[in-house]
């Protein structure tokens, strides 16, 4: 598949929920013929992915908020303007981390997250019932969720 030109003009793009996050996609795989997504997502407090690792690199730029990350052993809190980087196989989780909503821009490559994003938005509807669930699209998808160090 080309390359594609894109534009997403604000509150635009497919959004889906995703354990109580918001996700936007502001460029999908299909665009960059999977080289790399971009997301945003929104995260309200206690909010967004326990510990997990996968096979592609993930980047991640703090718009809003204050979010709490988890790379390998080490946990920080990062605010707006922040950037973190997690390469491929690192152990990672981050979280809101203020009563106010925190907004990230989540990079991608190449380009898989997405699917896993749309997988747990399709079929995790009714929690903490279909919770259970998430292990086994994670493993669909080469995302392994881990204990927390």
């Amino acid at each position: 598949m080309a390359k594609q030109s894109v534009v997403v003009k604000s509150g635009e793009g497919t959004q889906l929920s995703v354990l109580g996050c918001e996700v936007r996609f502001l460029c999908e795989p299909g665009n960059t013929d999977h080289n790399f997504s971009l997301m945003e997502v929104v995260l309200p407090k206690d909010q967004g992915p326990p510990p997990h690792d996968h096979p592609w690199d993930e980047a991640y730029y703090v718009v809003e908020g204050q979010v709490r990350f988890l790379l390998g052993t080490e946990e920080a809190i990062f605010t707006s303007g922040d950037f973190i980087y997690a390469p491929g196989g690192t152990l990672h989780a981050f979280q809101g981390a203020s009563d106010q909503l925190a907004r990230v821009l989540v990079f991608d490559s190449p380009a898989t997250a997405g699917d896993f994003f749309k997988d747990v938005d399709r079929e995790v509807k009714i929690i903490p019932d279909d919770l259970r669930k998430i292990p086994e699209i994670g493993l669909r998808h080469q995302l392994r969720f881990q204990p927390s160090p």
